[in-house]
Parts: structure tokens; C-alpha cells; sequence
């Protein structure tokens, strides 16, 4: 099935250009919002991402139609790529059922992953020279009552709850319970 997916930023927008670009595909069934694509959640595309089948194809204008950052849009091409869903930009002229398309967006995805490794140096190195100048302690230690959590981890070990329950009951979160049960054992 051909599907389009149309979105301006405003209500005062329009759509027709996008509309006028996009009915050269046969479209079968379109998907439009007036809607800011600064995250990825939007009705319409929540609906379209759950309509689509494996091949069918979802045509769009460009990539800033679907989404605003290279993640999200990484993002969105990885849960299509996993349904079997391909994609077509009009403006980029990329397919992702091509070969070429298919290198295109692993290029993209290799740039993203680039930026996102640097950045996280940037971030050790900095989070480094904060330490050395004592500005950086870290993470305050969580404390928990020790009969609390004894307790909950013997009803937890028994069934009785489960890890969401165990985390709500301490308030903390599910990966903090998850460090400590691993340092508890």
C-alpha cells in the first residue's frame, strides 16, 4: 500500500504543497497534521507507524516532514526497516528499498553515531576536569532503610511483587533497583 505522511508546523500552514508533490505515488492513504515535528509524539504519525505493513511504502516530502533530529528520524527508519516498511523522500530522492537509498541512510546513521560518540567524550572529558577541580562529585548515593528493603527484596524473591512494585515501593527508578540487586548480590 502507498501511504503519505504530510505535516506542517502551524495551523496557519498549508499543506497543498506537499499534498501536490506527493500525488504522483498513487497514494492510497494519507496521513496529515498541523503539528510541531520537535519529538515524535504525534497522533498522526503514532497511527500511521502502527497502520503500515510490511511492504508498503510511506512517501513524504522530505525528511524534515517526518522528523526534526537525525535520531528521531533513525529512529523512525529503524522500526520501518523492522516491519518491512520502506520509505521515500521526494526532495532528498531517497528510497530505502534501493540500494543506494539503503546506503544513504546507513551514512546518515553512521554520522549520527559519530556525533553522538563525540559528544559523549566531550561530556567524559568535561565531567574529568570538574572532578579534578572539585566542582564534580557525582550522583549523590541513594539511601534506603536496610529492614525496608529487606522486606521487599524477600517478597520480591518470592514472587509476591514485582521489580515495578519493588522500584515504586522505594521510589526509586527501575535501572537504580537494578544496580542494587546486582550489588547485593
Amino acid at each position: 500500500m502507498n501511504v503519505a505522511y504530510v505535516r506542517v508546523s502551524t495551523v496557519d500552514q498549508n499543506e497543498d504543497r506537499q499534498i501536490e508533490a506527493l500525488k504522483k505515488h498513487n497514494i492510497e492513504k494519507w496521513y496529515t497534521e498541523k503539528v510541531s515535528g520537535k519529538n515524535t509524539n504525534r497522533p498522526q504519525l503514532k497511527e500511521m507507524l502502527d497502520f503500515v505493513r510490511e511492504g508498503d511504502t510511506i512517501y513524504i516530502h522530505d525528511f524534515s516532514r517526518l522528523a526534526r533530529s537525525t535520531k528521531d528520524l533513525l529512529d523512525i527508519v529503524e522500526q520501518l526497516t523492522e516491519k518491512g516498511v520502506h520509505l521515500v523522500s521526494n526532495k532528498e530522492n531517497i528510497d530505502s528499498s534501493t540500494p543506494t537509498g539503503k546506503l544513504m541512510l546507513t551514512m546518515i546513521g553512521a554520522i549520527a553515531e559519530f556525533e553522538r560518540t563525540n559528544l559523549l567524550e566531550r561530556q567524559r572529558e568535561g565531567i574529568a576536569v570538574a572532578k579534578k577541580k572539585g566542582v564534580y562529585k557525582g550522583r549523590k548515593a541513594v539511601s534506603i532503610d536496610e529492614t525496608k528493603w529487606n522486606d521487599l527484596l524477600e517478597q520480591y524473591t518470592s514472587r509476591k511483587i514485582s521489580k515495578v512494585e519493588f522500584a515504586k515501593q522505594l521510589d526509586i527508578s527501575r535501572p537504580t533497583l537494578d544496580k542494587l540487586l546486582a550489588d547485593a548480590q
